[in-house]
């Protein structure tokens, strides 16, 4: 887990257009450590993804008001405590079913400005939607549209394969 993890902060690094490459090790099995040249290790993936956003002054990724920043910030939880923690299948099909419901009338999870939340939340579920079947991604068709368009927005995919999120459809004329 915190090796995905690392991977994740590295290709942050890189959409971010950081230009140093951070030094990374690990706390036990579960935390990312950042250790810093001018201050004291920074320990968790949210804690170190906003440091790199700070780093990289792109602050419009970490919300634009205090209610869009407070959701941000709601959603990186979230990433952390559900997503990294969900057990078995009945929790996967909770967080798909919430999450299906939020994004039903928005086009990011912030609402209409792309965030750190969007990127954080892609990679977390990145593993959870390769699993799914073409039938469970159209179930969940409102995660499925979110998870395509952040898979294409340029620079965040990276390291990850792409997911295939819904199968074409045909459709016959009457002629």
């Amino acid at each position: 887990m915190v090796e995905k993890m690392l991977l994740e902060l590295s290709s942050l690094e890189k959409c971010l257009g950081l230009k140093k490459t951070n030094k990374y090790s690990t706390q036990g099995d579960k935390v990312p450590v950042l250790q810093t040249n001018n201050g004291p290790s920074l320990m968790g993936l949210t804690t170190i993804a906003i440091h790199l956003v700070q780093e990289a002054q792109q602050n419009q990724l970490l919300g634009r008001t205090a209610e869009e920043k407070a959701i941000v910030q709601q959603w990186l939880e979230y990433r952390v405590t559900q997503i990294d923690g969900h057990r078995g299948k009945d929790e996967t099909r909770t967080i798909l079913k919430d999450l299906n419901q939020y994004l039903e009338d928005k086009v990011y999870l912030a609402g209409d400005n792309f965030t750190l939340a969007d990127i954080l939340v892609y990679y977390g579920l990145h593993p959870i939607m390769t699993e799914l079947s073409v039938q469970e991604k159209e179930k969940y068709v409102n995660v499925s549209r979110w998870f395509n368009h952040i898979q294409h927005y340029p620079g965040i995919r990276q390291h990850l394969h792409p997911v295939v999120v819904l199968k074409n459809r045909l459709y016959t004329s009457g002629h």
